[in-house]
């Protein structure tokens, strides 16, 4: 068994989180040639992609209070187990509507990694100390989304996209062995919480009426909308309008990542310098810059894969500074309900993505312009949340 206060623990942890980019991020490239083989549209495609998210979300009010309960290690053990069984189904699906129904399931199944994880960072290392291993933790998984892409497009070449689904059924696989063999339950059984529906709302009605909480939660759910709706209109813009190959669209995405890393290793660097709200500051208003900056390009009519990449490197910079501090902002008032904070807090995060991501496809145009307007809009709202919910409250 690992020790909880380990780097070997934090690493294990952020590779169970990483399941949340591998299955949104490894089968991107494969989108294109996915509609063409389930003889469908780029709109159906791209609800595989808003009804994960969804699914996402739903599970999230679920297994963090479950959790806080029963313990966050057979709650992961259970998600990862459906994981593993729906995107088998997924690579075996005949039509989309079957691949509509596994990646619902895979979402509801994998959304224990990455919600679990956060709150037992929170029960191990406390409020203050949980920002920085946060940041830590996002820069180990960001190789999962840098590479994901890259593997995707890899196997779509030589195997065909079914083979995309059957790695993740094996990555999954391997996160269940070291789950059962490897990692010790980190919520104390003096923490647990009662499971009572009336308990869990009254925990989700107290962090509802936290200020703090809202902000640092929409702060987020913003930014991340930005990052879902480059993940659900960029391979059909860079790719079928701009003719990128899925290769270099894997390359591409890997540069995109690199600017999440980079701020992620800003924001575990300077958390104890600078503190949490000035590094979201700095997130914020490089999120609002990068994004602006792509709308503005596409608007004037400016149409090349660099005008969408090059402004949204910028975009994913601010991503990775904020994003983990306003995980840690949101959680660290409430260690009596981590796992319900974890859950509320990713359950907004998605379905404020699901919706954009959504809208995304749906206006689709042919062109940038929808993607690149509404990431410029997602960049904006997260700069105007931090200031008028957070900022804000705090001066006053």
């Amino acid at each position: 068994m690992l020790k909880l206060p380990s780097t070997a623990t934090v690493v294990a942890l952020a590779a169970v989180t990483a399941l949340g980019p591998l299955a949104t991020d490894m089968y991107l490239p494969a989108m294109p040639a996915m509609a063409e083989a389930l003889n469908t549209g780029p709109d159906r495609i791209q609800l595989t992609l808003s009804l994960y998210m969804a699914g996402f979300a739903l599970a999230q009010l679920l297994c963090g209070p479950i959790s806080d309960r029963f313990g966050r290690r057979p709650v992961m053990i259970a998600g990862l187990s459906l994981f593993l069984a729906a995107s088998l189904l997924c690579a075996w699906a005949p039509s989309v509507e079957w691949l509509l129904a596994g990646r619902f399931l895979q979402a509801f199944g994998g959304a224990a990694g990455p919600v679990l994880a956060r709150a037992a960072v929170r029960d191990i290392h406390g409020p203050i100390e949980a920002g920085r291993i946060l940041a830590y933790m996002a820069s180990t998984m960001a190789l999962a989304p840098a590479l994901a892409p890259v593997v995707g497009a890899g196997l779509l070449l030589f195997f065909g996209w079914e083979s995309v689904f059957v790695v993740l059924a094996l990555y999954a696989a391997v996160m269940l062995a070291v789950l059962i063999l490897m990692l010790p339950e980190p919520l104390a059984k003096e923490r647990r919480q009662s499971i009572h529906p009336k308990s869990v709302l009254a925990n989700f009605r107290l962090l509802l009426t936290q200020r703090a909480f809202i902000g640092y939660t929409l702060v987020n759910a913003a930014a991340f909308s930005g990052l879902f709706a480059y993940l659900s209109g960029s391979s059909f813009v860079l790719i079928e309008y701009m003719g990128v190959a899925p290769t270099l669209y894997g390359v591409l995405f890997t540069l995109i990542v690199a600017g999440f890393f980079v701020g992620t290793l800003v924001s575990g660097r300077y958390s104890h310098r600078l503190g949490r709200d000035r590094l979201i500051t700095l997130g914020t208003v490089i999120c609002a810059t990068g994004g602006l900056v792509m709308a503005g390009l596409a608007a004037v009519g400016v149409h090349h894969p660099w005008a969408v990449v090059g402004p949204h490197i910028v975009f994913m910079l601010g991503v990775g500074i904020l994003m983990p501090q306003t995980m840690a902002g949101a959680l660290a008032p409430n260690p009596q309900c981590a796992g319900a904070a974890s859950s509320l807090f990713g359950f907004l995060q998605m379905t404020i993505a699901a919706v954009v991501g959504g809208l995304v496809g749906q206006f689709h145009d042919g062109s940038s312009r929808t993607m690149a307007l509404t990431i410029g809009l997602m960049g904006l709202l997260a700069l105007l949340s931090h200031w008028l919910l957070v900022r804000r409250r705090k001066e006053a």
